[in-house]
């Protein structure tokens, strides 16, 4: 066998030793992905919403579109409508939000829709929550130590050592 024959040969089988791999490869890829699409809260119904125009009462309201998300915090003036659509493109992925939709339903004092508005996510802000805690006035110690140090006021470990000893 010539030495070209056997070259050509060697590399053949590397090349199918390859390609195996590859493929082999993109078939346990494609199981993560899963492109799954979650669905929250209530998805707006364009139909129920034709029913309840500017004027229509608060019973017609939760008759056409159901009970609300949440209401405003004060008054009941204000029925929030929440939904949500988040993906996810593989299965040990996070999953991203995609679409935010909050239909707000305003009231006067009658009880009769006054507006009705619907925001997106571009409609909403992104802010910081700030987290505040109360100093105390006792010194960073683990709870053993304290227990040992005598927390009701002996002082040191020393003195309570002292005290239970008869010193």
């Amino acid at each position: 066998m010539s030495l070209t024959k056997r070259f050509f040969k060697a590399a053949d089988r590397n090349f199918i030793l390859g390609a195996a791999m590859v493929a082999m490869t993109a078939v346990a890829v494609s199981g993560c992905t899963t492109k799954e699409v979650f669905n929250q809260g209530y998805v707006i119904d364009q139909n129920a919403l034709e029913l309840t125009p500017v004027g229509s009462s608060r019973e017609q309201v939760l008759l056409s579109l159901g009970t609300p998300s949440t209401t405003a915090t004060f008054d009941n003036e204000v029925f929030y409508y929440i939904s949500q659509k988040r993906v996810r493109g593989a299965a040990f992925m996070k999953p991203r939000l995609v679409s935010q939709n909050v239909l707000a339903v305003y009231f006067d004092e009658e009880g009769t829709v006054t507006n009705i508005a619907n925001y997106t996510l571009k409609d909403g802000k992104a802010f910081d929550m700030i987290s505040r805690t109360t100093p105390t006035a006792s010194k960073d110690e683990t709870f053993l130590l304290q227990i040992l140090s005598g927390a009701g006021g002996a002082g040191t470990a020393n003195s309570m050592a002292k005290s239970m000893l008869g010193g």
